[in-house]
């Protein structure tokens, strides 16, 4: 294709290409995944990463202030007459000593990529600033998504921010009430369907396709652009220099392709010398990805995968009414839509994948809580998934190691009280009841 921008289908015995002006969430020609693909040798792009530095100086033009669009030359799909912000992407690199020794690596090499500080409490914004970007393109008026939380919240900011009618599918009780009140509170029309997040997100495609609606979930390969630069930063925050891994929850595992897309374009354009690590991390209540690649053997080879070992494995959960569960509903997800994009970036980036327990989980969570910046759940999954790849050897203790913490300790409260009200938990923080009494109250104090 001559274009410099263009969709392309990943399956290669299909390959069909299409415009960035066209809206499309799977390939029309076979329904497989798109790719946003870019002529590199035709187009401008700096000749160092340090170069994006610059535009700290010029943050007053609101493209420069977004942790997303001061990288725009790497994600080139649209004209900035297009471009949407609402400020996404002020997130904070942050070097992490207490939790680096409780996963058992050396100071100064764990490091938490939090992007609990976008607008909407989490990583979804870098991923919709592009989306609505593509959907201010195509003219489009109304836009859907499946959520287990995260995604309804930033969805409804960003079509209120562009004036677009917005309608989100939520499961049945699967949805903490901290992201839900976003939804609401943006305007956002919730419908609530009997059924968990594969349920909704079967229905929302289907809505999408009859109504002609904008689809905002990570099928959209433009909301994987936005994603890329969670990247970026966390290379800007090193000074620009790579890291020996990233850990990343795994959910519907957007992030990851989005991760292994960028390091792959990075490497190509020569701004990268080497690519990182990857681990992605399920819980072990919805933990698809971890049996096929580390169980099964499933692997993305010369540009495809086994298909057949896919719809074996769904056919399985079908025939037994399988439900994923955890307590990090953000990641409780049995049918991921990235799946085979995912296993192009574990490939890409040499990646590992493992199943962490729900327990293992919230121990994490309030680790990050009392030593740093406190997170949502499905976040912690990337400390506890640490702390069992340190402990395997995997990951040496002296790596630099970058953990991506999804979204913000507020999101879902209940866990959190929850933790530190139970007796017996290794971290847990409970109040300590005391009669209204001077004496009693400066005992306690003084333990």
């Amino acid at each position: 294709m001559s274009e410099l921008r263009y969709q392309r289908c990943i399956n290669p015995d299909c390959g069909a290409t299409f415009g960035v002006g066209e809206s499309h969430f799977a390939c029309p020609k076979c329904g497989d995944l798109l790719d946003v693909c870019y002529d590199w040798d035709r187009l401008e792009v700096p000749d160092s990463l340090s170069w994006f530095g610059k535009r700290w100086a010029t943050r007053n033009n609101p493209l420069d202030f977004s942790g997303v669009w001061r990288f725009r030359e790497l994600l080139p799909f649209c004209g900035d007459e297009h471009r949407v912000t609402v400020g996404e992407g002020q997130t904070i690199l942050q070097r992490n000593d207490e939790v680096a020794k409780y996963v058992g690596s050396n100071a100064g090499r764990v490091h938490l990529e939090y992007e609990g500080c976008n607008p909407s409490g989490s990583f979804k914004d870098n991923g919709m600033t592009a989306a609505f970007s593509h959907a201010m393109m195509v003219g489009a008026k109304h836009c859907a998504c499946a959520s287990t939380g995260n995604t309804s919240a930033s969805v409804a900011l960003y079509a209120h921010a562009c004036g677009m009618k917005c309608t989100v599918f939520i499961g049945s009780g699967r949805i903490a009430f901290g992201k839900l009140s976003q939804a609401l509170d943006y305007g956002a029309q919730t419908i609530q369907i009997v059924g968990d997040f594969d349920d909704c997100m079967r229905r929302v495609k289907e809505v999408c396709k009859d109504l002609g609606l904008y689809l905002v979930n990570s099928l959209n390969p433009f909301r994987l652009e936005g994603q890329k630069t969670i990247m970026y930063r966390i290379l800007e925050g090193l000074g620009w220099q790579v890291p020996d891994w990233i850990v990343v929850p795994g959910g519907n595992l957007g992030n990851s392709s989005a991760f292994g897309k960028a390091f792959y374009e990075l490497k190509q354009l020569g701004l990268i010398d080497r690519i990182p690590r990857l681990a992605v991390i399920n819980a072990t209540g919805a933990n698809t990805l971890y049996d096929l690649y580390e169980k099964k053997g499933l692997r993305f080879v010369a540009d495809r995968i086994d298909g057949k070992e896919v719809d074996a494995y769904y056919g399985r959960l079908n025939e037994t009414g399988y439900r994923p569960h955890t307590v990090a509903t953000a990641i409780e997800i049995s049918r991921p839509v990235n799946l085979t994009k995912c296993l192009r970036a574990l490939a890409i980036c040499d990646g590992v994948v493992r199943e962490v327990s729900d327990e293992d989980i919230i121990d994490a969570k309030a680790v990050v809580g009392r030593y740093g910046l406190g997170c949502e759940p499905a976040s912690a999954a990337s400390i506890a998934g640490l702390k069992l790849l340190r402990t395997e050897g995997v990951i040496g203790a002296d790596e630099t190691v970058a953990c991506v913490l999804t979204g913000h300790q507020l999101k879902d409260p209940k866990v959190t009280v929850d933790y530190h009200m139970e007796k017996g938990r290794e971290f847990s923080n409970k109040p300590v009841e005391v009669a209204n009494d001077i004496e009693q109250i400066i005992r306690v104090m003084k333990g």
